[in-house]
Order: C-alpha cells, then structure tokens, then sequence
C-alpha cells in the first residue's frame, strides 16, 4: 500500500514509493521514493550507474517494477505496460532520441499524438510545438535522420509534448549537444514550467538541471540518498564531491 506524500497539501501528480528493479537476476533500484508535484520541476542526480535512467524506465513500464509501487495521480499504474501510461498522461523522452529517422519531421510529431486525448486536439497542440519549436516548422518536411543532433532534440520533446502529457520525463535531454543548444533547452524547460507542466528530469548538466529544478533527488548505488529543494541541494558541498562530480 502507498503512503502519499502530500508536500504543500497536493496529492503528487507521481509517486514512486519503495521501487526496485534491475535487469535479469541484476538489482539496480534498492526501494527507491520520490514525489512529484503537479506543475513543478523534479531532477534526479547522480554519478555514472547510479541507476537514473533505469529508474525512468521503471516507471515508464519498460523495466518491470520487482518490489514497490507506481502512482500517476490517484491510479496505482505499477504493473501497467507502457502504452497504457501513455494513455494516462506519462510521457517519456528517452535519452538518445530514438527518432523514426525515415520519417519526416511533422510525422514524428504526429506519432506522438496517438493517445485518444491527445487526437482531438493534435493541430492545436502541433501549432504550439512549433511556437516552441519554429525550427521545427521549418523543417517539418525534412528526414528526421538529416538533422543536427539538437535539432534531432527538439523533435524528440516535441514528439512527448504531443501526447498532451501529465508529466514528462526527459532522459539526459542536453547530452552530445552545444553549448548554445543546451542554453536553449533549458530555456525551453523553463517556459514549460511555466505554464505549468509537471517534469521528471535526469540530465548530465547538473548544475543547469538544478537551477531549473523546484526539487532534487540525489541517486547513489541504486538509492535514494539525500533529497530536497534544489537550490539547497546545489550548495550541498558534500554532495557535490561525492554524488555530483564537482
């Protein structure tokens, strides 16, 4: 039975509580909690293998939950396969893309809005991408494929903002990206934010992913091992010797 963590009298619009998981007979995830609540930016940190983003994964579906338990809002959706989230509202940018690179741009973007809530409204929701996103449109007959790396990046969001989600999580969303399209990213993380969507977020770019962040956990060997608000957790200097690399 979960136990909700109401922070700010919200029931969180995601709550993983006591989750472990790993590959075969491989335990990565060791009982691991974390909250989320509805309109706020949540980073998980933490050194190479610390288990991030197989703990994305397990939430998402794609790695089966051993031990624990999954909410989105007040649906218990642990043992739910991952088409079935989607359909709720869990969205996942998986780190490196994973574009149909074959594709055009605009049919990317309209694979994305297959959930039944999302169909309705898809010009919409592509009209505000590309608001997002106005590269986007002008390449939006282009091969996926024949893009730069960043702008692969932005197809990518764009593909999980089409689903119309609750809450997005985005997996090592900067990595292999410049300076100037990182800059950008976090711009866009930040006018998301804005408007008031909810965001899972596992980045390299620690620094940048906490001061965009209302909330950080820190991962270490597959637990949980300190949490907090973000900008508290930033100036924790152990922390940052220890878990961050800095």
């Amino acid at each position: 039975m979960i136990v909700r963590t109401e922070r700010d009298g919200k029931v969180p619009a995601l709550e993983v509580r006591d989750v472990q998981s790993g590959y075969g007979e491989v335990q990565i995830l060791w009982g691991v909690s974390l909250s989320l609540q509805p309109g706020k930016v949540t980073t998980i940190v933490g050194g190479n293998g610390s288990g991030k983003t197989t703990l994305l994964r397990t939430v998402m579906g794609l790695v089966p939950v051993w031990k624990g338990a999954v909410r989105l809002g007040t649906d218990d959706v642990t043992r739910m396969p991952a088409h079935d989230k989607v359909q709720r509202g869990l969205v996942l940018v998986p780190e490196g893309r994973q574009l149909f690179t074959d594709l055009s741009v605009l049919e990317n973007l309209e694979l994305g809005a297959t959930p039944r809530h999302a169909r309705a409204e898809r010009q919409r929701t592509l009209e505000r991408v590309f608001d997002l996103f106005p590269r986007l449109k002008e390449r939006s007959h282009q091969l996926a494929g024949t893009l730069s790396g960043g702008e692969q990046q932005m197809v990518a969001i764009a593909r999980g903002l089409m689903g119309k989600p609750k809450v997005l999580m985005l997996d090592e969303p900067s990595l292999g990206l410049s300076p100037l399209f990182v800059l950008n990213l976090f711009e866009t993380i930040r006018r998301l934010k804005a408007e008031g969507l909810t965001m899972l977020l596992v980045e390299q770019n620690v620094q940048m992913a906490l001061a965009v962040s209302d909330y950080a956990y820190v991962l270490g060997g597959g637990k949980i091992v300190v949490e907090g608000e973000a900008a508290r957790v930033r100036k924790m200097e152990d922390v940052r010797r220890s878990y961050l690399g800095l």
